[in-house]
């Protein structure tokens, strides 16, 4: 206002001429009030320039009209997608969104999920099944719906939409196989537990055809690049020369073995197969262009909040609920080697 005072609920409602409970109610379940009055409460809203203070709202009601989100990067192109459904769901709902970033780090996500449920979420999405046991179990104490991203897994705290990692990275490496490759490599950044779960695919899918070596394993702690992906091949192909396919546990690493596998004049699919993870948008623009496992990220952050708008319609959430998108191993010239199996 003018006078530099805080504008209030009974300041829109003295400007309407209605009560402010009238106004509440429109701005909380606004099918209860008609759209005349609706339209008056947003326009004196609008030119007093008031704003809802949530915490006030939290102590009136039992909950916020916000959804927490905590995911462990807000770089990585892989959650940016998610976090677009996401955005989209809840597009036209009352409900905001509000982000954490744990940086992956166990103990950022405890500290995280003692602040949002401290102020009362309506739902709670989380990404991952590896929390710790401080971090699970104020997950299973929230008095909100929860539902945990990325993956799949036998106990969910409430809800969990995902894919299975493992599966996904078997998958992967049978296509390596079949396609003829018999010196399977392994390459992995950072090697939280979802890569570990993607380790232990290929790891599983290669010992059963008799290929798995330690000696074509090249891991690192570090975060994944590009560049990264270029110095590990050399890493790789130093202590194995003989090998001749890569799986990698992501699309930088991917792009950055083709790249050096360029610059070393490695043909690629013939002389090199290399398949990464996730497909994002680069896999397809490369030359040639680069087998990847599809993972449906956007899809999942959308019907992540999907199912927290019904468990919250209906005051509880649909405990044990476990969604499997899948995911899909897309098959292009970068692991063709002397056959049609690319797809796109």
């Amino acid at each position: 206002m003018r006078d530099g005072r805080k504008v209030t609920l009974s300041d829109v409602a003295a400007h309407v001429g209605v009560s402010a409970i009238t106004v509440s109610r429109a701005l909380r379940t606004p099918e209860k009030v008609s759209l005349k009055l609706r339209e008056e409460i947003s326009r004196a809203i609008d030119l007093l320039g008031y704003v809802p203070d949530p915490a006030a709202r939290a102590l009136a009601s039992s909950r916020t009209d916000v959804i927490g989100v905590i995911i462990p990067s807000v770089t990585n192109s892989v959650f940016a997608d998610v976090l677009r459904g996401i955005y989209t769901a809840v597009e036209k709902t009352p409900f905001d969104i509000q982000l954490g970033n744990t940086r992956y780090s166990p103990l950022k996500e405890e500290k995280l999920l003692k602040v949002f449920l401290g102020q009362k979420p309506a739902g709670l999405i989380v990404s991952g099944i590896d929390q710790s046991e401080r971090g699970r179990s104020l997950l299973e104490t929230a008095s909100c719906p929860v539902v945990q991203i990325m993956e799949t897994g036998e106990n969910p705290v409430d809800m969990m939409i995902g894919f299975s990692h493992y599966e996904a990275a078997r998958a992967a490496t049978i296509h390596l196989i079949e396609q003829g490759y018999r010196k399977l490599a392994f390459m992995g950044a950072r090697m939280d537990p979802r890569t570990q779960r993607r380790f232990q695919g290929f790891r599983q899918a290669a010992a059963e055809a008799g290929l798995f070596s330690e000696e074509r394993v090249v891991t690192t702690a570090e975060p994944s690049s590009v560049s990264l992906g270029s110095q590990l091949f050399c890493e790789l192909i130093e202590q194995a020369p003989d090998l001749d396919a890569v799986f990698c546990i992501n699309d930088d690493l991917a792009l950055g073995v083709m790249f050096e596998a360029q610059r070393r004049r490695l043909s690629v699919p013939d002389r090199l197969g290399i398949c990464g993870f996730n497909d994002l948008e680069m896999m397809a623009a490369a030359e040639p262009p680069i087998t990847s496992v599809r993972t449906f990220r956007y899809e999942m952050g959308k019907r992540a909040v999907e199912m927290l708008l019904e468990a919250i319609a209906v005051g509880c959430g649909h405990r044990g609920t476990i969604v499997d998108l899948g995911f899909e191993v897309r098959k292009r010239a970068s692991t063709a080697r002397g056959s049609c199996g690319a797809s796109d």
